[in-house]
Parts: structure tokens; C-alpha cells; sequence
């Protein structure tokens, strides 16, 4: 009995990598959708506003940089943040602790609010080359006092949802590294 419902669901799968018609309409900007099962925002070593800095003309680029090999964004370099709070805002309680992970060379040890899901293999870089934004995947960040996940874009539904719509390829491969041992696969298979 288990064998036909294996198939279905395979068979399912396969359904949905179908690519979409040649002449289906691409929306000019889509968005992900918003975080049904929402968490809240982690604790951060160093209190930190999205809304106030973005509202000062600061870009998403301008701290988070995308370096070798363009997987992840990265965390701005404390150098990056104090490029401004030498002067600005230097009298606070945040700031000064800023000052002191500058003065210290350490990292501020911030918390990643999105993570790629283990297996999938995935590239900000790809996305920043086929015309993506960030606010296309994370929503309007400028917004928020606190970062944190507000929109679904770590979901495969989501992911499969948009390549459709840019008709990009949706076969298990563009995202999902095969195991190099196919025992491993087939060990985790259900039978």
C-alpha cells in the first residue's frame, strides 16, 4: 500500500516541475508571500533599526555585501557601521558597545534571521544576476524596527512559485544536491 502513495507523491513532484507556458504572463514584481506561521524577531547582541537606517538613504548593499562565492549576504563589518557612528549617535549605550567590538577587532556576533534550508544549494548572487531585489524575497525591511521573518521565502512553494513566474527551472537539481552515494538516497526512501 505504501508503494502507490510513494508514486503519487513523486508523481505530484514531477507535476510541479513542469515549466509554465512559453506565453504566461511574468508579473513585473513578485514578492514572496508573507510568513503564515510568523516567530519572533531573535535577540540581537546590538539593538538595530532597519526602518531608521534605510530612512537615512542607506541601502541594502551598502552593509550587507555579497562576496566569493555569493551564497549568503554577509553581516556589515563593524568597520562599515562605525564609518558613520564615530560621530553619529556615539553618546548611546548601543553604540558605545559597538564602539567597543571596533576597538576589540571582533565581529558583532549578530543572529541570522533567514537560514537556507540544509541540502538546498542556493546563491544571492544568482538571483541579484537574473534582476531580483532584495525587497522581492524579504519584503519592505526598511519598515521594520527589528528584522525578522516576514515573509516565506526559505519555503520550497515559495521558491518553486517564483521560479515559475520567471520561468526558470524547477527540476530538482537547480536547488537540491544529490547525495554522491546513491545508497544514502535510496536508504531514505520509505519502502
Amino acid at each position: 500500500m505504501k508503494r502507490p502513495i510513494i508514486f503519487l507523491v513523486f508523481a505530484a513532484a514531477a507535476g510541479a516541475q513542469a515549466p509554465p507556458p512559453r506565453n504566461a504572463a511574468v508579473p513585473a514584481r513578485l514578492e514572496v508571500p508573507k510568513n503564515i506561521a510568523p516567530r519572533p524577531a531573535p535577540e540581537q547582541p546590538l539593538p538595530y533599526s532597519h526602518k531608521t537606517h534605510v530612512s537615512r538613504g542607506l541601502d541594502c548593499r551598502t552593509c550587507h555585501t555579497n562576496s566569493e562565492p555569493g551564497n549568503q549576504m554577509t553581516f556589515p563589518a563593524v568597520a562599515t557601521c562605525m564609518g558613520c557612528h564615530n560621530t553619529i549617535a556615539k553618546d548611546r549605550p548601543a553604540i558605545m558597545r559597538l564602539a567597543e567590538y571596533a576597538k576589540s577587532g571582533q565581529p558583532v556576533p549578530w543572529v541570522r534571521v533567514y537560514l537556507v534550508t540544509p541540502g538546498v544549494t542556493w546563491t544571492h548572487r544568482k538571483h541579484f544576476e537574473a534582476g531580483l531585489e532584495c525587497i522581492n524575497c524579504h519584503g519592505d525591511v526598511g519598515q521594520l524596527e527589528r528584522m525578522s521573518q516576514t515573509t516565506a521565502v526559505t519555503s520550497m512553494a515559495s521558491c518553486i512559485g517564483c521560479h515559475q513566474s520567471h520561468n526558470a527551472s524547477t527540476v530538482c537539481q537547480t536547488c537540491h544536491a544529490w547525495p554522491a552515494d546513491d545508497n544514502i538516497l535510496r536508504a531514505s526512501i520509505p519502502r
